[in-house]
This record gives C-alpha cells, structure tokens and sequence, in this order.
C-alpha cells in the first residue's frame, strides 16, 4: 500500500491530500529514510511522522484498503509519542 493510503486509511491523517504534502515536505520517513507519498508500506515498518509540535513514530501492524473508522487504531502500534520543546 501507498505510504499516502496508509496515512489516510489509518486516520493519522485526515485527508489523503494532505498525507501527499506532508510525505514531499520530508516530514516522514519509513525505517528511519525519507520517503515520497509512493513509498510502499507494509507490515512491520517502522514511520516517522514530524509534525507542527510533535513527533509520532509507529509500527505498521496491517494493511488493509479499506477499515472502519472506529477500528482504524487496530492497524498500527505507537512507538513514541513526544512532544517537541521549542
């Protein structure tokens, strides 16, 4: 599955057009390397996501194309969950 699919299917991401601008904005990486909205993902990759005030790392548990909202959680694990200090 597409690395911008995951984002969007997973709901770490709301919007899939989104997830694409973050991914060319360098602001994700799987297994520790950058990498473009195309990236392919699948289960045990480790993501990076740099946001505004914070920094999300997860595992990939499942890949589905399609799940339901209230089982979204289900498809990835959270590693680390920080806040940044300014």
């Amino acid at each position: 599955m597409r690395l911008d699919k995951y984002l969007k299917v997973s709901r770490i991401i709301k919007r899939r057009t989104v997830a694409k601008d973050v991914c060319e904005g360098q602001k994700v990486s799987v297994n520790y390397r950058v990498a473009k909205p195309s990236a392919e993902i699948k289960p045990g990759d480790i993501i990076t996501i740099d946001m505004k005030n914070r920094i999300l790392e997860i595992k990939v548990l499942d890949t589905p194309s399609s799940i339901k909202a209230e089982e979204a959680h289900t498809l990835f694990t959270v590693l680390k969950d920080e806040k940044k200090e300014y």
